[in-house]
């Protein structure tokens, strides 16, 4: 006979599956990227693998396979050679010395008060190892690209071709109601669908007026400044200004005053603008992120997951902030119910 009872064994067994848990989640922690990056991908492909699989009978096996390299010809192929040459770029503008004291000495004519050369080039060197570091190198860490693309697109695999299972799993296992397990999946959705679909089109618009504009003015490295533009665009209206303001103020600094004046008045008249037009666009479609959020899950997200924390950052605060809503909404349904349970023993009494 036991010494235990029955709710001790209960409690006894509930401590060791949370330690566990705590013990894998911390186990986990080199991949939660990875396992994020999953999820997002997840949301993403489910209405394709939907429409091919099962309304169109294609082969489960076959149409998820289909859908991971689509996606590894649209998204990781492109991301990584665009990182490369960010990376080559920078590493070309740090180590040009020349460059950067001829700016200095222009820079000099157009401000009244006299710059510290020593200050700005430490600067720009700190810089330039931060964005360095913040893009992935196909070169110094190939081992740790492969091995979170393994973990991403063989979870990616298992999730798609046995769907039906594995958000059954998710419903069932989810800490609230069945009709709040299911309303946060929506929500889920269109957060996903708001952060990386509505967020990046927005992007890849700014990006490209910066990369069209420059070429047009004149400017040098149109195609690279427009993808440094794309990547900065996540971060709401400061993104833009970064990169079309040093470059016009440095074509004012050489003389060209009308394509420095031509692009600081294209910048903030349209560039900028097109974010709120397209994001009031998209907020019809799959709903809207506030601009707070954004911002603040770029500060948590870069530490975490480096370039990838543009995207994940606000994409983790957003899911935080559905999770809270869907607990209030929760606890006010279960307040309510004791309410009304309580008034009506009181009735009959």
């Amino acid at each position: 006979m036991s010494v235990f009872s029955y709710k001790q064994r209960n409690n006894i067994n509930l401590v060791i599956i949370i330690a566990l848990g705590v013990l894998i989640a911390y186990s986990l922690q080199s991949i939660f990227g990875a396992i994020l990056s999953t999820l997002v991908l997840y949301t993403i492909m489910r209405p394709a693998y939907i429409h091919l699989a099962e309304h169109r009978g294609w082969n489960k096996r076959v149409t998820a396979i289909f859908l991971i390299v689509i996606s590894i010809i649209l998204i990781v192929m492109p991301f990584y050679a665009l990182s490369s040459m960010v990376i080559s770029k920078i590493s070309e503008l740090k180590n040009n010395e020349v460059f950067f004291r001829n700016l200095l000495i222009k820079l000099q004519h157009l401000i009244p008060f006299k710059i510290n050369q020593g200050l700005i080039q430490e600067g720009l060197n700190r810089l330039g190892n931060w964005a360095t570091d913040l893009f992935p190198s196909l070169l110094s860490s190939a081992v740790n690209i492969v091995l979170s693309l393994l973990v991403v697109y063989f979870l990616l695999y298992f999730m798609l071709i046995e769907r039906e299972r594995f958000e059954f799993s998710l419903i069932k296992y989810a800490p609230f109601r069945e009709q709040n397990a299911l309303r946060f999946g929506d929500e889920m959705r269109n957060t996903t669908y708001a952060n990386v679909l509505g967020q990046g089109l927005i992007c890849l618009v700014q990006g490209s007026l910066v990369s069209l504009s420059f070429y047009v003015l004149g400017y040098k490295d149109p195609m690279f400044w427009g993808v440094i533009t794309t990547f900065i665009s996540f971060v709401p209206v400061l993104g833009p200004p970064v990169v079309f303001v040093p470059a016009a103020i440095l074509q004012i600094a050489n003389g060209n005053n009308f394509a420095g004046w031509a692009m600081l008045v294209f910048g903030f008249v349209v560039i900028i603008n097109i974010d709120n037009v397209l994001r009031f666009m998209i907020a019809k479609k799959v709903g809207n992120i506030h601009p707070i959020i954004t911002v603040i899950g770029v500060i948590i997200g870069i530490p975490l997951f480096g370039i990838l924390g543009l995207v994940f950052g606000p994409l983790l605060l957003s899911y935080f902030i559905l999770l809270v809503k869907i607990y209030e909404t929760s606890t006010l349904a279960s307040e309510r119910l004791e309410r009304i349970k309580t008034n009506n023993e009181h009735s009959e009494l």
